[in-house]
């Protein structure tokens, strides 16, 4: 249900960690709960986040949800598609990434969940 190449938080967000950058997006469970998004609020390029940091905002029929930074860097790429397509989250949530950070402190995955930690979190 997970892909098990992501990395998770409990916030519901998804990396995935290639070299020295990072994609994130949320989780499937996330969009799920959310329902059908409406709207996705990203940062500027060039914007340094820490892990923990609130990097954007989810806005859907039901709520408007912050995005929390999984692990920290500079964003390197926004996924602009998202501003006029935001339901593309609902169908894809899992290839529908947001941010690319270039990643400051890459041990921070250490202290992420893996597809089967995070399975058991949702269930």
């Amino acid at each position: 249900m997970y892909p098990s190449d992501l990395k998770y938080t409990k916030d519901h967000e998804w990396v995935r960690i290639q070299g020295d950058t990072a994609r994130i997006g949320i989780t499937d469970f996330a969009q799920q709960q959310l329902g059908d998004v409406v709207y996705v609020d990203l940062p500027e390029v060039g914007r340094t986040i820490a892990q923990g940091d609130v990097f954007g905002t989810i806005e859907s029929v039901k709520a408007v949800s912050e995005l929390f930074a999984p692990m920290s860097g500079e964003i390197i790429e926004v996924n602009a598609a998202l501003k006029d397509h935001p339901e593309t989250v609902n169908k894809d949530p899992h290839g529908s990434w947001m941010i690319v950070v270039k990643l400051s402190a890459p041990d921070e995955a250490k202290g992420l969940l893996d597809s089967t930690q995070y399975a058991a979190l949702t269930t």
